[in-house]
């Protein structure tokens, strides 16, 4: 029953194969962005408007802790994938024993160096004056929890790579509600300010590894691994390390785009500017939701194809895929451009009597953010072509290309524009930055991907 659903990849319609992997991958990301932004909209009302910059400092050194998790994963699935394809369990077995132990022996080492180097990294991060006091309670809690959320984010690719996508939705949403509901007793009833907004996300962690643990274990797993797949295989390594390099390669370069960011916002207007910039994150993380579910529901399905060398399955599965996260992101696009100062207005407190310097912090928030927001969205419609081009590569086992693309926005584009820009144009040139990067990294995969196509996926070269 189980081998039943993963040949499905190959065999069912491409359309409904992609709206049935898509839809549970949208509604769980959609379950964890809005987490995100509920999280932040409690902690904003809760406890202020500081707290919320605060937390965005963080972000960037536990998500890229946790994102070796994410990095081992999608590299693993993508062999994981390939091999259930071409009927290869005992690969599939060995590589999924390799990446639990990869998974540990490296988050566990960088958490012992984020907690060592605490003092130095969240000042680095853009976590100066009355942001690094809030952000090192943050910041200490929430570590000791990433290793979980770590082994989270590698087990639900491979949840994924398996055919399952019901089961990884609920893997995503777990954490997401549990964080909710833990908010709302540590932060609102019991007060406890961010020591309660870090422990209410890290029982979410263990709330999410729980139940991913509970998945493998049972009979809805087809890949029922022995010690012996925990074993190290130099190869095996070799792969995943080359595919998820991609990942672990972007989000690098998107917590040196925070650090970047956090510092250059700072000095342009102090806390109150980073307090914008945690609103655009949160927006960036939420409202992309249904592209990245899209994205999300590509990946198995091109994998799976490719390494059964049905190569116009493949294609149709590409041109599908861009279509519908054109359609979405479109319509995520219009949302935005109508209401941003609606939407940045729900992450402010209202409470009476506040200090004078957070009231003064929410009226510089509400005056910056609709413009801000506008121009960050602005190639909205677009970024389909860019996500979908990308994961193309990373899901066929193509590293090198897959890693220049994936690096285009952020680390060719982006970061020169944000370095530059500012100092001509001050606030303005930072968020411009934002979609001339995209409309530049989308032009760059759009050639690479109908090259591909052109001559890799004429159905004669594997």
């Amino acid at each position: 029953m189980a081998k039943a659903t993963s040949d499905a990849l190959g065999k069912e319609p491409i359309g409904k194969l992609l709206i049935k992997q898509a839809v549970p991958a949208s509604i769980g990301i959609l379950v964890m962005s809005l987490n995100v932004l509920v999280d932040s909209i409690f902690v904003g009302n809760w406890i202020g408007s500081i707290a919320i910059a605060a937390i965005n400092v963080v972000l960037p050194v536990s998500f890229f802790i946790a994102a070796l998790g994410m990095a081992i994963g999608i590299g693993g699935s993508s062999i994981v994938s390939r091999a259930l394809g071409a009927n290869n369990k005992e690969k599939a077995l060995k590589t999924f024993g390799n990446q639990i132990t990869l998974t540990l022996l490296v988050t566990v080492v960088m958490v012992a160096l984020g907690l060592y180097f605490v003092d130095a990294l969240i000042p680095a991060f853009g976590g100066k004056g009355s942001i690094f006091a809030p952000a090192k309670i943050y910041y200490t809690i929430i570590l000791y929890g990433v290793p979980f959320l770590a082994l989270c984010m590698m087990g639900n690719t491979v949840i994924r790579a398996e055919g399952k996508p019901k089961f990884a939705m609920v893997a995503m949403i777990i954490p997401s509600v549990g964080n909710l509901l833990m908010d709302y007793i540590f932060i609102y009833v019991f007060d406890w300010g961010m020591h309660g907004a870090a422990w209410a996300t890290t029982v979410g962690y263990l709330m999410c590894f729980g139940y991913i643990l509970y998945f493998f274990l049972s009979k809805n797993s087809e890949l029922k691994i022995s010690l012996s797949h925990f074993g190290l295989d130099k190869s095996i390594l070799q792969e995943i390390s080359s595919l998820g390099f991609v990942t672990l390669a972007r989000q690098a370069v998107t917590s040196i785009t925070y650090l970047l960011m956090n510092n250059i916002l700072f000095n342009l207007g102090g806390e109150a500017m980073v307090a914008v910039y945690a609103i655009i994150g949160r927006m960036l993380m939420f409202a992309l939701f249904p592209v990245f579910g899209v994205t999300q529901g590509f990946l198995p399905i091109a994998g799976f194809n490719y390494g059964a060398a049905q190569y116009d399955r493949v294609k149709e599965s590409i041109y599908t895929a861009i279509k519908y996260a054109a359609l979405v992101a479109t319509l995520v696009f219009v949302v935005l451009m109508v209401f941003p100062a609606e939407i940045a207005s729900l992450f402010l407190s209202n409470k009476p009597h506040m200090p004078a310097e957070e009231l003064a912090t929410n009226v510089f928030v509400l005056q910056h953010s609709p413009l801000a927001m506008r121009l960050v969205f602005a190639a909205t419609p677009i970024i389909a072509l860019q996500l979908i081009g990308a994961a193309y590569f990373q899901a066929v086992g193509k590293a090198i290309p897959a890693l220049l693309l994936t690096l285009t926005r952020q680390g060719f584009f982006f970061i020169p524009l944000i370095l530059l820009l500012p100092q001509f144009m001050g606030e303005m040139g930072v968020w411009l930055s934002f979609p001339i990067a995209d409309v530049l990294a989308t032009i760059v995969t759009g050639i690479y991907l109908v090259r591909e196509i052109k001559t890799k996926l004429s159905g004669l070269v594997a």
